[in-house]
């Protein structure tokens, strides 16, 4: 018997429950993981909540970094034994034990760790769909990036450090400025202080910005339309602040015939050649120390607390990743 966590409804924290269960054998094309570190990331809480749907009971979580324990049929990529890392796996991974298929594990190099590959896989893959495939981002560009402290935002922060682009983060305080700036930010607008689109005016001597990213959703929809150049980009890929509705396609005309995606992961990272080409250059930057991922040790809560790590996130005290250790 294995612990994991589930939900038979949804609803806040209080609705995850630590169970018992035997895990089932891998099937073809399957691996079953031992998992040593499990990313938590916001994702999660909209499965919890039902802001996303899923069959009821159901587990939580589908990113976690561990040791293979068991292969299914047909699987030559992996064996027993080999170090991995999983994202955008079956809803599971908040468990001892999870049955992730191939396509969906990497090697994990033996530079970086189990804490580092879980705090940073999944955070880190959209990241690289998002500068580096929805849209291109260019050396000395600058663009916004909302929600710059939390832990998609500074390894994005790091990575346009890395691209020689210069990221424009929102935050909500002082420390989170200073903990973007200190990750690569170039300039940080504290929302709660400032408008944004002003700021993003001056910093741009009135240009704007050829692409918003926002994960935030209701609450700055308009202020990202508003930081645009003429047929400028908006990337909406998260709804932290709820999501984005009612929406009268002609404020994109009026605003300067904007365009507006709304990608995922699931959209780009859909092969394990992809997944591939993708955790190969993330795993680069983690190797050669571009991308550092330090959580720190009030942010690494035990399997059977997870009702305390998403109160945590949820209440926004938290700053870059947080891990479920089994």
């Amino acid at each position: 018997m294995v612990k994991r966590i589930q939900i038979s409804q949804h609803g806040g924290p209080e609705v995850m429950q630590a169970i018992d269960f035997d895990p089932a054998d891998p099937l073809a094309g399957e691996v079953q993981i031992e998992n040593k570190a499990i990313g938590i990331n916001y994702i999660d809480t909209y499965v919890r909540s039902g802001l996303y749907p899923a069959s009821l009971p159901s587990g939580l979580g589908s990113e976690a970094a561990g040791i293979v324990r068991r292969v299914g049929p047909g699987v030559t990529v992996l064996k027993p034994g080999d170090r991995v890392v999983y994202a955008q796996a079956t809803l599971g991974a908040y468990s001892e034990v999870h049955n992730v298929a191939v396509d969906r594990v990497a090697l994990l190099p033996d530079a970086i760790s189990f804490e580092q590959a879980a705090a940073s896989f999944l955070k880190g893959l959209t990241v690289y769909y998002l500068l580096r495939q929805t849209y291109v981002v260019q050396p000395d560009e600058r663009f916004l990036f909302h929600a710059a402290a939390g832990g998609v935002g500074l390894i994005a922060c790091q990575w346009a450090k890395a691209l020689g682009a210069h990221l424009i983060g929102t935050v909500g305080s002082a420390e989170k400025a200073q903990r973007a700036k200190d990750a690569g930010a170039w300039a940080t607008i504290n929302y709660r202080e400032e408008n944004i689109a002003e700021r993003v005016s001056e910093l741009t001597q009135g240009k704007k910005l050829r692409v918003v990213y926002d994960s935030v959703g209701k609450d700055t929809w308009e202020a990202s339309l508003d930081c645009l150049q003429r047929r400028g980009l908006m990337v909406s890929f998260g709804n932290a602040s709820g999501p984005v509705t009612g929406v009268d396609l002609a404020i994109l005309n009026q605003k300067g015939s904007l365009y507006v995606t709304r990608p995922s992961l699931y959209g780009y990272i859909t092969t394990r050649d992809a997944l591939t080409q993708a955790s190969n250059e993330l795993f680069s930057l983690l190797a050669s120390g571009a991308i550092k991922v330090d959580v720190p040790e009030s942010q690494k809560f035990a399997l059977v607390d997870a009702r305390q790590a998403h109160q945590a996130l949820e209440s926004r005290v938290t700053q870059g990743s947080s891990l479920l250790i089994p």
